[in-house]
């Protein structure tokens, strides 16, 4: 049985109510995406803060120390935008 995950410019996504991680968890980070707030438009959640943290994958790290940047954005797009360009950073590193 394989298992495949919604991706996004390549980049697995899972989520989890209302935390989504994005990335690989091979690599050295992936990027939490925790919706903060959702506005209804025509009977839709749509979120509408979002806190986006990039975090090692490095399990001895304490959780602390694994948040190595962190933005907030005001919609879904522009937080997965941010992440992508985060983990394309430091796939090329």
């Amino acid at each position: 049985m394989s298992s495949s995950f919604f991706t996004y410019k390549g980049y697995p996504l899972v989520r989890h109510e209302d935390v989504i991680y994005y990335g690989n968890m091979s690599d050295d980070y992936v990027v939490m995406l925790q919706i903060l707030n959702k506005q209804k438009i025509n009977n839709l959640d749509v979120a509408s803060k979002i806190k986006v943290y990039q975090m090692s994958t490095d399990l001895s790290l304490p959780p602390n120390k694994a948040v190595t940047k962190t933005s907030e954005k005001e919609s879904l797009y522009e937080a997965l935008d941010l992440a992508n360009a985060w983990l394309s950073r430091t796939a090329k590193n």
